[in-house]
């Protein structure tokens, strides 16, 4: 996508509330700054602009980069904080427990509540202990295709398939 006010690349996408509606702009960084620069009013435009300097100089990604937070992964499923922050989905239930003291007030937050009270699939796994080590399997299987090792991940599919067999009787 090309900046709105020249040919060079969009490297901000601004959207700004104006009159209630929602009204968007794909800015070049020059222009992107031009526009969220402090005109007449120093006020909140201020605070606009240095966000914006922060947001051209990649101030705000390092920040989030180096979070102990972002780093901590899950032992049984290989998943990072920061992987769960991109996706949005964790990777297996101890990822609860694992980052538990994240997660909590981001749960609080959007649900106002903790605990699980509705409805749980009908096809969920009633055993978890299976359901950790079906989650194991297939990372391992994802790593073994990765390192192009094929007979470890037909090994590990098989292995998968009996387990999931098991639990459907």
């Amino acid at each position: 996508m090309k900046c709105q006010r020249c040919p060079k690349p969009a490297t901000f996408h601004i959207t700004d509330i104006e009159r209630g509606k929602p009204k968007e702009f794909h800015f070049c960084d020059e222009h992107a700054r031009q526009h969220l620069s402090p005109s007449s009013e120093a006020g909140d435009k201020a605070d606009i602009s240095s966000l914006a300097e922060k947001l051209s100089q990649g101030g705000l990604e390092k920040a989030r980069e180096t979070s102990a937070a972002d780093k901590q992964v899950c032992p049984c499923c290989q998943m990072s904080f920061q992987e769960f922050r991109n996706t949005g989905r964790l990777g297996c239930p101890y990822d609860y427990e694992v980052f538990r003291d994240e997660l909590m007030p981001l749960l609080e937050n959007i649900h106002e509540e903790t605990r699980h009270t509705g409805k749980f699939p009908r096809r969920a796994p009633r055993d978890p202990v299976r359901q950790t080590e079906l989650i194991q399997l297939r990372n391992e299987q994802k790593r073994a295709i990765a390192a192009e090792d094929y007979e470890m991940a037909a090994r590990i599919r098989d292995k998968i398939k009996a387990i999931e067999f098991d639990q459907g009787r």
